[in-house]
């Protein structure tokens, strides 16, 4: 089930980027630090009693080469009425209505999404009278927060979950894998699902952005049924939205989210560039399983070297994902085609799989014995026992004397111990150290 999406709007300076990083909280930091990976922070996951929903920053979206505030406050605007299911529209308590809130209010009234109407900078009590000509905005009750304080955040997330979609138990069964394509406009995942299916089934075109929707397309390949989640790209047409492509990332989280295993798709003739770290980073954040996919192969002229040397690059330039295969072909000439199936059974099996709890302490117990995790100030990690406790991704949890001791190098150490005994290629795998006595 794909989570619900929030997005925060309004014009600068209002402290969109602080409340955003209150509504996730230190859920960024759960995920830990991988060398490589690159965060823009715009996107993230919270949950407010029980309920779990995707927030966007769009704060944290510049639009290149254009400098008109307004024009660009509602372009903001606009994406988010198309993309997310709740809009948190924030104001500012200290200047009152301005012309862009104004502006920015008639765009989401007519929107007809539900509106959550928050008031920044609203410090102490006596702020609170300062709310009330935010009222004339038509949005209701405008509720007082405090970004630097953090007060009022509660009752913004109460309003956020009060509005939010029921979420729709997915329609396809868990012996079905789904696959979500992934990449900047115009590197040939439309040309790929073509390939993949047969058929001509999809637009393709030159032109970034051509695919206008989110298209799901069920098949079957030798007895497998999956279902391909091909990311749309930009509805609206014109040069402002041609230069938009970090809003793509609205869309791929909705692809991502119900997918089991994502196909980062690269195009060999444009080389890496910083966008497709930042799009395969919400698909390692997500904990899916994921394979580079290097399209266009049949344009590159081979040695016997080329293959390796191009493996190199992009295990250089994705050192957060090194678990994730890569496989190079031709959506065009259909090359090496016949490669990738396989390959995304294989990581989606991986991705579900589950170890016996005593399998599991073996390989730990002779991980401990061959290197003793290291001490700090003269305490050494002891640790008693691991076991899973989900899939997709794998995650495990290891019980020790005390967490604070576990080192990310030596985490990393037991991760690829772990890999190592159980294979896990094309999926994340998870790993949180406990307190003995929090087993309970």
């Amino acid at each position: 089930m794909a989570r619900p999406v929030v997005a925060i709007v309004g014009r600068p300076n209002v402290g969109k980027s602080t409340i955003f990083n209150r509504l996730i909280g230190d859920r960024l930091a759960i995920v830990e630090d991988k060398p490589g990976i690159t965060r823009d922070r715009i996107y993230g996951v919270s949950d407010w009693n029980g309920k779990g929903f995707s927030v966007i920053d769009t704060g944290g979206i510049d639009l290149d080469g254009d400098d008109q505030m307004l024009k660009s406050i509602r372009m903001q605007a606009e994406l988010a009425i198309e993309e997310a299911d709740v809009i948190v529209f924030m104001c500012d308590a200290k200047t009152g209505i301005t012309l862009a809130d104004e502006e920015v209010a008639q765009m989401l009234f007519r929107s007809r999404k539900p509106i959550v109407l928050a008031i920044n900078k609203v410090d102490n009590i006596k702020k609170v009278e300062d709310t009330y000509e935010f009222y004339s905005l038509g949005f209701g009750d405008p509720i007082g927060i405090s970004g630097s304080h953090g007060t009022g955040i509660g009752d913004l997330l109460d309003a956020i979950v009060n509005n939010l979609p029921e979420l729709v138990e997915e329609e396809y069964g868990d012996d079905v894998i789904k696959v979500a394509l992934i990449g900047r406009p115009n590197v040939g995942k439309s040309s790929l699902v073509n390939a993949i299916l047969g058929e001509e089934r999809v637009i393709v075109s030159d032109v970034p952005g051509t695919t206008r929707d989110a298209i799901d397309t069920p098949f079957e390949r030798d007895g497998q049924r999956y279902v391909i989640i091909d990311t749309a790209g930009m509805r609206k047409r014109g040069k402002v939205y041609e230069n938009t492509e970090k809003y793509s990332v609205m869309r791929a989280m909705k692809a991502i989210e119900r997918a089991d295993v994502v196909l980062v798709v690269l195009n060999i003739e444009e080389g890496i560039i910083e966008q497709d770290k930042h799009i395969a980073g919400y698909a390692y954040e997500a904990g899916k399983a994921s394979i580079f996919v290097v399209n266009k192969w049949d344009v590159v002229e081979k040695d016997d070297k080329t293959m390796k040397t191009f493996e190199t690059k992009i295990r250089d330039h994705f050192l957060f994902m090194t678990y994730a295969p890569i496989v190079f072909l031709s959506a065009k000439t259909k090359q090496r085609l016949q490669k990738l199936l396989p390959v995304v059974q294989h990581v989606a099996q991986q991705h579900s799989l589950r170890v016996q709890t005593h399998i599991l302490n073996d390989v730990v117990s002779d991980a401990v014995a061959s290197n003793a995790p290291p001490t700090d100030k003269g305490r050494r990690l002891r640790i008693n026992y691991a076991t899973q406790v989900a899939t997709k991704p794998p995650t495990f949890v290891v019980f020790a004397n005390d967490p604070d001791l576990m080192h990310f190098s030596y985490e990393r150490y037991l991760e690829n111990k772990i890999r190592a005994a159980f294979d896990f290629e094309g999926t994340p795998i998870r790993i949180f150290t406990r307190r003995k006595s929090d087993e309970s």
